[in-house]
């Protein structure tokens, strides 16, 4: 892309980051399903600039969340200033939840949702979420849950895309510009494969040993005994080169195997 094209995408960002502002002024009171993901962070920074303490940032302390990702989101909303309030989710009591049939993320969104509606305190106040235009081109049960709660996806009316929301964070000066993607642990198991919160905790530290190491995006992909491991295909050396220690530390947490996936890491893989 050429200096020429680079500007035109960040006006075309610009111009959409106006239409936002304009619809969240309309909401007047808002509550942001926050993640700390890019899409969310970025959400709940414009909403906060808008509304103030009228926009009530939200995030779920859930098993689903790894604790060094629920840490940095809230340092993040605690240095931005932002008006955050820490629930907990159930979605882990729910056994069609765990079950894992293909519906996982609807009952953890559906969780999600159902539990921000006991924080409204009026009719008014609109609930939104950082789904994107990017993910329209995806199956995502998440999205009915959202929708029978009559949560709104602002960013997506906006008709902006993450690569745009990227662009506008770097002016933001928002840690999460340049932030790899991110998707909840239970994403991590094949679908039929029963999750647990010992599996779920298994996952996250074994992910948190490649996160320690400077891996960017990665994935452990859980099959019961064996540990498959999704990275960018640019980190294949550097994960040869330190096999020894990250298989004798992964191995700690109860894999039998750990492997090196040659496909490298697929965006929407579904383990």
């Amino acid at each position: 892309m050429n200096q020429k094209e680079k500007s035109q995408l960040t006006k075309t960002a610009a111009q959409k980051e106006a239409f936002l502002i304009k619809k969240l002024t309309e909401y007047k009171s808002v509550i942001v399903a926050y993640s700390g993901g890019v899409d969310s962070t970025y959400l709940a920074d414009c909403a906060n600039d808008v509304l103030g303490k009228n926009a009530l940032i939200v995030i779920a302390d859930s098993p689903s969340l790894p604790r060094t990702e629920l840490t940095e989101a809230i340092d993040l909303a605690i240095l931005r200033k932002w008006n955050l309030k820490v629930i907990k989710t159930d979605e882990y009591k729910n056994s069609d939840y765990l079950a894992n049939k293909g519906n996982r993320c609807f009952h953890c969104k559906n969780s999600l949702f159902k539990n921000i509606k006991k924080l409204m305190k009026n009719e008014n106040t609109k609930i939104v979420y950082g789904a994107v235009e990017d993910d329209k081109s995806d199956i995502r049960p998440g999205e009915k849950a959202a929708q029978n709660h009559g949560a709104l996806a602002p960013l997506q009316i906006a008709k902006l895309f993450k690569s745009e929301i990227r662009i506008l964070s770097r002016i933001r000066n928002l840690p999460t510009a340049s932030k790899a993607s991110f998707a909840c642990l239970g994403s991590r198991f094949p679908t039929g494969t029963s999750i647990n919160l010992e599996k779920l905790s298994q996952v996250e530290k074994a992910e948190e040993e490649l996160k320690i190491r400077g891996f960017r995006q990665f994935r452990v992909r859980h099959h019961n005994d064996i540990c498959r491991i999704e990275i960018e295909l640019d980190e294949f050396q550097k994960i040869i080169l330190n096999k020894e220690e990250i298989v004798k530390a992964i191995k700690k947490f109860g894999y039998k195997f750990v492997t090196l996936d040659l496909s490298g890491y697929q965006t929407g893989s579904s383990a």
